[in-house]
This record gives structure tokens, C-alpha cells and sequence, in this order.
């Protein structure tokens, strides 16, 4: 069981469950992130000086080093969904994790846990996944015995997906099917994705093995978003858009800050987000995965007219 370990990317959606799991097993925690004010409510999930928010620059050799000195293990969570100034998916996902895959080994940390992305991989049109890919053989190369999890879309509490549609669900009376909606997902939850993490740090024979992580079934982008319009009560209509159409809104709006679509994410829409045939997953970590059904009520109902109670 490591003593310390360095999260980079902590204070973020997955990142947060992660340190927490870690604080509760007794272990430090160094947080690595962008602003450390902003990750300072993270230092109540372990004892006074237990979890450590420290600021780290993913892009700068210095600054990486500093974080994973003294490290038992590293975990590198850092991923962008969309390009924003100097935040670029090679210089992020590809080029960062390669640098704290070298940061780490020369200081001799012993077990590394890198977050991908179903999907990755250096053939595919979506610039997204080809630096995910791009990330992960960098990682390979510095870190030989680094563990690669690459999870489908993560729900839960402060998710990307369903607060985003049920946020947008309050303001319009449509949401888009891109594609007609038939783009295949294994949603997989963060506390099983958390679990995943922990495994890969104190289990040896993950070592030097990838994992794809998915919940316990799929579902089409439909047939998400009908759940969660269903939880809460919202009466927005799925309104099919094909994919050049999208592709020309993605190319319009998609440099706006926060845009909701771009256009390589429409590319990513493209292909199944699920877990391939033969891959090992959160069975082989010893994780039960959790049914979408159990967990997405307890946060959807902010969205809900009346709250918590009121019948939808």
C-alpha cells in the first residue's frame, strides 16, 4: 500500500472521488492542479495535512517534477474534453503525460495509473483520441509497468453529461441527437472508476495492463438522455440532427468558450463508446459495476420541479 500518493488532475469530477477513496484508506494524498484555492475543500476528506492541494503546470518540466517528488505512486487524471487557448489535446493529453510518466520514473516513483479514454487510438479521425492514444504510448514508453484505464463516459454527482443535457433541458425546448441519437455508451460510475484506481495502485498483477471500463450495460445517446429527461420531469423534445449538420454547428460554434458541441466531438459521436470484446475490466479489479439506475436519481433531482419529491 503506498503512503503518498501524487494525483494530478485531483480536484477534478473523477479526481475528487479518487482522492477521497485514497484519504479514507489512510493514505497522503499530494494534489496536483491548476488552482489550489479552488481545490482547498478537499483537504476535509483526510486528517489535518493529509491532503495537500498544490499547484502543478502539466505543460512545464519544472513544475510536474516538483509534484511527484517523493511520490510512492502517481495517478495522472489530466484530460481536456475541448481545445482553449493554450490548452491543446497533444500538449495535454499526449505531450503532459508523457512528461509525468518520465517525472515520475526518475523520481523513482513505484506505480503509475494513467486515465485514458475508450476509444483511444492514433488511426482515429476525432483529434481527441488519437492524443489519447498518443498519451498513452508515451506513458508506456517512460513507464513500462504503468497501468492504462480507460473508461466510457463517467456519470455521477458533478458529471459532464447528464448536468450538461439537464442544464440545457432548462433552457430549450429541444436537445439534439447527433446522428439520430444511435451512437452507442457503457456509462460507468466514478466511485466504480475511483475503485478501479485503487486497485491498479495496490494490486501487482495490474501491472503493465490496460483496462476498459465500463458499466454493467449500454445504452444509445437516446436512450440516455429519455432517462434522464424521465428522472427529471423536463419536457424537452430529442430532436435528430444528422451528422454533417452537426459537424457545420460544431465548425461554427465550437470555438466559443464552454461551446457544447464541437466539431470533434461529433467525430468522436461517430463510433460505439463501450467496452471492447476481450478487454479486461472491472471484474478483472475485483469491481462490481453500478447500474446507472441506482445512482442517477440521487442527482437529477435539482433538475426536478419541486425538488427531491415532487412526482415526475
Amino acid at each position: 500500500m503506498p503512503k503518498l500518493v501524487t494525483v494530478i488532475g485531483g480536484s477534478g469530477f473523477i479526481g475528487r472521488q479518487v482522492v477521497q477513496d485514497l484519504a479514507q484508506a489512510g493514505i497522503r494524498v499530494r494534489v496536483g492542479c491548476r488552482d489550489p484555492e479552488a481545490a482547498l475543500d478537499l483537504k476535509p476528506m483526510g486528517d489535518v495535512g493529509q491532503v495537500t492541494p498544490i499547484q502543478v503546470n502539466i505543460r512545464d518540466d519544472a513544475s510536474v517534477q516538483s509534484v511527484v517528488q517523493g511520490a510512492d505512486a502517481v495517478v495522472n487524471l489530466v484530460g481536456i474534453l475541448a481545445e482553449g487557448g493554450k490548452q491543446k489535446f497533444r500538449a495535454v493529453q499526449a505531450e503532459g503525460a508523457g512528461r509525468v510518466a518520465r517525472a515520475a520514473t526518475a523520481a523513482g516513483v513505484k506505480s503509475f495509473v494513467q486515465i485514458s479514454a475508450i476509444g483511444a487510438s492514433e488511426t482515429s479521425r476525432a483529434a481527441y483520441a488519437r492524443s489519447k492514444a498518443m498519451g498513452e504510448a508515451a506513458v508506456r514508453e517512460a513507464f513500462p509497468d504503468a497501468v492504462v484505464l480507460r473508461p466510457s463516459i463517467v456519470f455521477g454527482p458533478r458529471d459532464s453529461f447528464f448536468n450538461m443535457f439537464a442544464g440545457m433541458a432548462q433552457l430549450s425546448p429541444a436537445l439534439p441527437l447527433i446522428g439520430g441519437g444511435k451512437t452507442k455508451f457503457q456509462p460507468v460510475y466514478v466511485g466504480d472508476v475511483a475503485a478501479a484506481v485503487m486497485a491498479a495502485l495496490t494490486k501487482p498483477e495490474t501491472r503493465g495492463k490496460t483496462y476498459e471500463l465500463g458499466g454493467p450495460a449500454e445504452y444509445s445517446f437516446k436512450e440516455l438522455l429519455e432517462m434522464m429527461l424521465k428522472e427529471t420531469g423536463q419536457k424537452a423534445c430529442l430532436l435528430s440532427i444528422p451528422f454533417p449538420v452537426a459537424a457545420l454547428m460544431g465548425t461554427l460554434t465550437g470555438w466559443l468558450p464552454g461551446a457544447p458541441l464541437t466539431r470533434d466531438q461529433v467525430e468522436m459521436l461517430k463510433t460505439d463508446n463501450v467496452v471492447s470484446s476481450g478487454s479486461e475490466g472491472l471484474s478483472a479489479l475485483g469491481v462490481t459495476p453500478t447500474a446507472i439506475q441506482a445512482v442517477l436519481p440521487t442527482y437529477m433531482d435539482v433538475y426536478r420541479r419541486g425538488g427531491r419529491f415532487a412526482s415526475v
